[in-house]
């Protein structure tokens, strides 16, 4: 990718996005960026919900939302009915957790990447019903995705009941090798979880030829949809058991339309459900912005967070932690020794106040190192790695 195209592009695609102007921003994956039509698309809808509230939650929202999840649905590869939306990829895990039953000296399996909010949700579960949670630690810096593999079945036992696996690990920006992680336990009798927050629009996804037993991603990180948007996915036999975290109307609804897993997930109580109405937007909106649609964009991305890698790896002179096919949209680059007097906090606010730069430190434990992650969208420019670079440089010759 030449420079000048990345940054005609970047420039090009600014305008779609109400971002900061004044800030470099490098963090689209923890919390996304809506773009500017999609926005003015939910004011309209929201519009139309508040000049006649009960017409619309009576009439109009169940044929709109059902419509944006046929499209979310052609999109992930998955069955319509195989889909709810839920708020975001937490609820969804959490959802599970708090659905299925365990008994005490039950293993439920994860990894030591998992996301913190959803290993607390399995710990939560652990302790209230006597399982214990077993942890397979993968290696980081890592060579290979077998070594993932190779790390979750080796913690594998006959009191194995589910795994929490995520499919994009937030803190390292690994891709799983999930497919083959789901086959390898679902030989061994083991229902799977994919915590696939990340995944949905930074990778082309097919639910069923992944074949976990449940998956939940967001819609409003890589997929660009409003905050309040993501989806779960359960196996058709599986959906009776598996119950949103409010119950309400859909619980004893005589309606004979949708099966009951859906009812209940559709209607939770009075809510906003504009951002679930928006997500079949974005995805046309989105597919739109370059000739190749959807399968470029996520080309474009990932090559452009690969070489902003190595510009940062090579000015700092530290090695990439993993192989450029294991990431996707993001990257971590381990910070040098030199710069261990900071702490995530006060590097980010650095980077920021001083800098301008939004851009994600994380620390990890394993290198007793500080990360950096960042993040490649259509609105980003090889400029943006360049000067990160250049202002890292400056820190690491200041201190």
């Amino acid at each position: 990718m030449e420079n000048t195209d990345s940054r005609l592009q970047a420039s090009y695609s600014k305008r779609f996005w109400l971002l900061d102007r004044e800030i470099t921003f490098l963090n689209h994956g923890s919390f996304g960026a809506c773009p500017r039509h999609v926005l003015e698309v939910q004011a309209k809808v929201r519009s139309q919900l508040e000049n006649e509230p009960v017409n619309f939650f009576n009439q109009q929202w169940e044929p709109l939302i059902d419509a944006s999840r046929e499209k979310l649905a052609a999109f992930v590869g998955s069955d319509v009915e195989d889909l709810v939306f839920v708020p975001n990829a937490t609820t969804g895990v959490n959802s599970v957790l708090r659905s299925l039953s365990f008994q005490p000296g039950d293993e439920l399996l994860t990894t030591n990447h998992e996301y913190n909010a959803c290993r607390n949700a399995l710990d939560f579960i652990a302790n209230r019903t006597g399982a214990k949670v077993v942890v397979a630690d993968i290696p980081f810096p890592i060579e290979s995705s077998q070594q993932i593999t190779t790390a979750i079945l080796s913690r594998v036992s006959s009191k194995t009941r589910l795994a929490l696996i995520d499919h994009i690990t937030s803190q390292t920006g690994l891709i799983f090798p999930i497919q083959e992680i789901i086959q390898q336990l679902q030989a061994r009798g083991i229902d799977t979880l994919i915590d696939g927050a990340h995944a949905p629009g930074m990778l082309p996804l097919d639910l069923r030829a992944i074949g976990a037993t449940y998956y939940a991603g967001n819609c409003h990180k890589w997929l660009c949809a409003p905050k309040g948007a993501a989806f779960l996915y359960v196996q058709r036999q599986k959906q009776p058991e598996i119950r949103p975290l409010t119950i309400s109307h859909g619980a004893n609804s005589p309606l004979t339309h949708k099966s009951r897993f859906q009812l209940e997930f559709d209607w939770t109580g009075t809510s906003d459900p504009t951002p679930y109405i928006c997500v079949g937007e974005v995805i046309q909106f989105l597919g739109l912005l370059l000739p190749g649609g959807w399968g470029e964009l996520i080309q474009r991305n990932h090559d452009l967070v690969l070489e902003g890698r190595q510009i940062i790896c090579d000015a700092l002179k530290v090695k990439a932690p993993c192989p450029d096919e294991m990431i996707g949209s993001m990257a971590v680059i381990p910070m040098p020794k030199v710069l261990d007097s900071y702490t995530h906090t006060s590097l980010h606010d650095q980077l920021l106040d001083q800098h301008g730069i939004q851009v994600q430190v994380v620390p990890w434990e394993g290198m007793h190192r500080l990360l950096l992650r960042i993040s490649a969208q259509l609105y980003n420019s090889l400029e943006d790695y360049q000067y990160l670079a250049e202002v890292l440089t400056n820190l690491e010759y200041s201190n």
